[in-house]
């Protein structure tokens, strides 16, 4: 796999469009906002030759710089593929910001890892665990998914841990029937990763996309109709090839329609992984366009649903202290 080769700094100039961040009044987004799925990294602690991808320099600092200029405070660290189960930097970034204003999600071997692991990171404030199977390329079939899905859910069930996902929205079939058997909460990482149709890049688009063709759609429409599952609007950039999300907007609308008031929640991706320079704003404004400006909904996405999901609604409370 090719490694990314980037500045040694962090560019927010969008290769699509002319708008820059830098600099830029911060949106109007909702009060106590939260940005579901960031990463950080520490780049000389990279195995270089083991990493699928090399990341830019993206350390604590110049995530919550990033953050402020969206007017964003409160954030989800996720484990980067890159450091494999090695927790150590997203650990250390959660105890310099504390519970309060942040949350984690770690990756690690149920099979080795303790109940006392667990605890002291749940009191740091991790309460999530990702399986990432897009990154690396892993394939799967669907026994071996299951069991692998079942070692986590019962891990993390006794701490009320999310289960991340970052799979190909067709395996969505196979958490229909499981999903109720597992007894966590879900989370489907950038829309579910749908494998959108070529479009046009012409000002128009001759047929409408129907999002129940897609692969999995249907799947995960029923799965969020369950009650456990949440979703993520994210990474639109790893889906879509049009500059104007007219591929991935009826995928998004569909679920905003089915799901927006409980079920999902706003991340930015930063820092853009294999995406360097990207100007995010853009993504953040179509995803109030997307809620057609409806501030009840909008504040649900940016807060509301990422409060419950990460278990942050009694900030300060036992919620927040670790109970096996």
């Amino acid at each position: 796999m090719t490694l990314d080769h980037a500045p040694p700094a962090v560019d927010v100039v969008s290769h699509t469009t002319t708008r820059q961040t830098r600099g830029s009044k911060p949106l109007q987004l909702p009060p106590r906002s939260w940005d579901s799925h960031m990463h950080v990294f520490e780049p000389h602690s990279l195995d270089h030759d083991a990493a699928p991808y090399r990341p830019i320099p993206s350390d604590l600092s110049r995530a919550l710089a990033f953050e402020a200029r969206l007017g964003l405070r409160n954030i989800v660290l996720v484990q980067p593929s890159c450091y494999g189960h090695d927790n150590t930097y997203l650990l250390q970034a959660l105890k310099k910001l504390g519970p309060r204003r942040a949350r984690g999600v770690v990756a690690f071997d149920p099979r080795t890892t303790t109940v006392q692991d667990l605890q002291s990171w749940h009191r740091l404030g991790v309460r999530g665990v990702r399986i990432n199977l897009k990154s690396v390329d892993a394939t799967t079939d669907r026994a071996a998914f299951e069991a692998l899905l079942t070692r986590y859910a019962d891990a993390v069930r006794p701490l009320r841990w999310v289960v991340q996902l970052y799979v190909p929205m067709e395996l969505a079939a196979w958490l229909e029937d499981l999903a109720a058997v597992l007894d966590v909460k879900l989370c489907l990482d950038h829309f579910g990763c749908p494998d959108l149709p070529a479009v046009s890049t012409s000002s128009t688009i001759e047929t409408p996309i129907d999002p129940y063709e897609i692969p999995g759609f249907r799947s995960v429409i029923n799965l969020l109709g369950q009650g456990q599952t949440y979703i993520k609007f994210s990474g639109a950039y790893r889906l879509s090839q049009d500059p104007l999300l007219r591929d991935l907007t009826p995928v998004a609308r569909e679920l905003l329609r089915v799901a927006g008031a409980t079920r999902v929640v706003f991340a930015t991706d930063w820092p853009h992984t294999r995406f360097n320079g990207l100007d995010i704003t853009p993504f953040v404004e179509q995803c109030i366009q997307w809620c057609d400006h409806d501030e009840v909904l909008i504040d649900r996405i940016f807060r509301g649903t990422a409060e419950e999901l990460w278990d942050v609604k009694e900030q300060g409370s036992d919620s927040n202290r670790a109970s096996l």
